[in-house]
């Protein structure tokens, strides 16, 4: 199994009232999985995609529906402006995840953004 698949905590980003209580909290061992919502602030995700990179070099976002992934992909694009500026390129892999959300199983959106080698 690799660090991917062994979820263990996640924060949701860029929400305007950052309430957390809302959201279940992931990570991964070598990549942190951001949870983006309809009410994310793609600049504020944009950072935190940034911070995430630039600490470990790989970061994992989840959306869920039409308008979370419309702001998440927005936030890769903002992402990639930022880190150009330390001479980082990065890419993203999407593909669909089976979560469970409040005992229903939902299938999101994952972003998977790395460092360009």
């Amino acid at each position: 199994m690799n660090s991917i698949e062994s979820l263990t905590m996640a924060r949701a980003v860029g929400e305007e009232n950052d309430q957390m209580s809302d959201h279940v909290f992931e990570t991964h061992d070598s990549a942190e999985v951001l949870k983006v919502s309809t009410r994310s602030r793609p600049s504020a995700v944009a950072g935190a995609i940034a911070g995430v990179i630039r600490e470990h070099g790989v970061a994992e976002m989840q959306s869920i529906g039409a308008g979370a992934t419309n702001q998440a992909i927005k936030a890769v694009a903002i992402a990639r402006s930022y880190l150009r500026d330390d001479g980082i390129d990065i890419t993203c892999v999407p593909s669909f995840i089976d979560i469970d959300i409040d005992n229903q199983e939902r299938t999101a959106i994952r972003l998977l953004i790395e460092k360009k080698q």
